[in-house]
């Protein structure tokens, strides 16, 4: 099953593109990263397999342990793709989030996308780690 980050802004050369990178080469799944315009530009054609989670303050927050398990649900149900979506700075509009699976929330905080897109790298790894029995996550 692809992990798949479609993200609003270009990261660039930075500090943020650089935890990106690290966590995302060590996920065992394949992965891809699209970077649009803030504004404008055309994401990928959606497969019908294709699950789109947004992350979204208002969204549901979801411990490791529980994301990871909405992953395997997904993998082991013959999605595809679960393609993530990160807004610019003003986020999404009510009509995109309708159409989205999952409004998923990293709490009610509002965190600068480039951080969202680290954050999110890092739990992709993190749940796939659970998922394969490795030692990275340590709950408790």
């Amino acid at each position: 099953m692809l992990l798949h980050i479609v993200a609003r802004g270009k990261i660039g050369r930075s500090p943020e593109a650089e935890l990106v990178a690290r966590y995302l080469k060590r996920i065992a799944w394949p992965t891809r990263v699209t970077e649009l315009p803030d504004t404008g530009g055309k994401p990928p054609a959606l497969d019908a397999q294709t699950i789109r989670v947004m992350l979204d303050e208002t969204g549901e927050v979801l411990g490791s342990v529980d994301f990871a398990r909405r992953l395997e649900r997904w993998r082991d149900t013959g999605t595809r793709e679960v393609r993530f979506l990160i807004g610019a700075a003003d986020g999404f509009g009510d009509v995109e989030r309708a159409e989205a699976d999952l409004l998923l929330s990293f709490g009610r905080a509002t965190w600068p996308h480039m951080l969202a897109r680290a954050m999110l790298a890092e739990q992709l790894f993190r749940a796939t780690a659970i998922l394969a029995g490795h030692p990275y996550h340590r709950e408790g």
